[in-house]
């Protein structure tokens, strides 16, 4: 009786044995690929239920439908892109640039701001000058960041150097007198061959006399809005000669005798002086004194014919001999723009309040939101230099009876 029972208990253990097991079996068998959640993998962000499951399907909708409405906030962008170069013909201009081998990323970064705002939607040439030759790794990446074409000339060594009629003890004593009273570049010669290379020489280089136009870049300028057009060609609709987008007053200890040197021009050459000239953006009192107004001549964009005139020449050949290159510390600034006040109509000189501008300190940052908005700008209002006691340019609003645009006075 005892052998019955123990076999009995064998046979109950056995068959819970097998029960367990196929429980455990069938709890942890895969389900077929078709029964797993299809992940939409497209057009439709939906999940597929599995077949078979009564009311599976109620189940995911509902969820996904409330997700679906509640959309996140966006603002819609209802400009087009501009194309990728625009349509029409080119003028006969190039952007031009003083520079060294060691400038390389500098510059680098000043043609990237002009080729993203501007030139890469016209491809227009770039010039860069030399007193040196520029070596293959400075060819190479300006090649590679420029658009159009780029040209590579080296400075005569008669256009970088102290001219014969210049006594240099007496312009090294003058440097150190400028030194010792801590004037900006008061002690640099290489300082004084670029102020008068950029006044009187670079619109002669063999590789700019193929041109009519330029637009000047020094390294480490910034373009802070886009330009949607032509420039060049805007200037010779418009009978433009020069123009500037910050004007300041230049440090009176380095043109003492400046403005004497141009009255001294006058007189010998009146025929030079234009009628209806912009005489009361740099003089108070109607030409007996210089209130040191000039536009800053780092952005320029002019016509090179103007340059190269006979007027022109003759006020540079006259600053020249006077010595003031070297004898002080004229820069090209305000020689370019005592020329352009007293040789231009005074409709012939024009201010890009459109195009923004930064080189170290001072920025140009276009008046009025929905222009800024508009062009895509970055540049912070509050920094815009134009409405700055220390600015000129309400002057040259002023001259020529221009309203200044809306909200300049929250700039001041």
């Amino acid at each position: 009786m005892a052998g019955t029972q123990r076999y009995l208990r064998y046979i109950v253990f056995a068959l819970f044995a097998l029960v367990l097991l196929y429980f455990i079996g069938s709890s942890s068998s895969v389900p077929s690929a078709a029964s797993w959640p299809n992940y939409g993998s497209g057009a439709k962000d939906t999940l597929t239920p599995p077949s078979g499951i009564p009311g599976a399907h109620d189940a995911v909708a509902q969820p996904h439908e409330s997700h679906a409405a509640a959309k996140p906030p966006s603002t819609p962008n209802a400009h087009d892109l501009p194309p990728a170069t625009m349509p029409g013909d080119r003028m006969n201009a190039t952007f031009v640039t003083l520079a060294r081998n060691q400038d390389i990323w500098d510059i680098a970064k000043s043609i990237r701001h002009v080729e993203d705002r501007f030139n890469r939607k016209f491809n227009y040439d770039w010039v860069f000058l030399n007193d040196d030759d520029f070596n293959d790794e400075f060819k190479k990446l300006t090649t590679a960041l420029v658009s159009g074409k780029t040209k590579y000339g080296k400075i005569p060594k008669e256009h970088w150097s102290f001219p014969d009629f210049i006594d240099q003890d007496k312009a090294a004593r003058v440097r150190e007198e400028m030194k010792e009273k801590k004037i900006i570049y008061g002690d640099s010669v290489s300082y004084r061959h670029m102020c008068r290379y950029e006044s009187g020489f670079f619109f002669r280089h063999p590789l700019m006399l193929d041109y009519e136009w330029y637009w000047r870049v020094e390294p480490s300028v910034e373009l802070h809005c886009d330009i949607n057009y032509d420039t060049f060609k805007f200037m010779a609709d418009n009978k433009k000669k020069y123009s500037f987008t910050l004007s300041l007053y230049e440090y009176v200890e380095t043109i003492p005798t400046l403005w004497e040197a141009t009255k001294n021009f006058t007189k010998t050459f009146p025929q030079h002086i234009a009628q209806d000239n912009s005489l009361k953006f740099i003089s108070d009192d109607n030409g007996e004194t210089y209130n040191h107004c000039h536009f800053w001549s780092n952005f320029e964009i002019g016509n090179l014919n103007w340059l190269r005139s006979k007027a022109y020449i003759d006020y540079f050949e006259s600053l020249d001999h006077a010595g003031g290159f070297f004898y002080e510390r004229w820069g090209d600034a305000p020689v370019h723009s005592l020329a352009a006040a007293l040789m231009l109509k005074k409709d012939e000189i024009h201010f890009f309040n459109d195009i923004a501008y930064y080189h170290v300190p001072f920025t140009h940052c276009p008046t009025g939101e929905q222009y800024r908005l508009d062009h895509k700008c970055h540049c912070n209002p509050k920094e815009n230099f134009d409405w700055n006691g220390y600015s000129c340019t309400s002057r040259f609003y002023e001259l020529n009876n221009m309203k200044k645009p809306e909200g300049y006075e929250k700039e001041q």
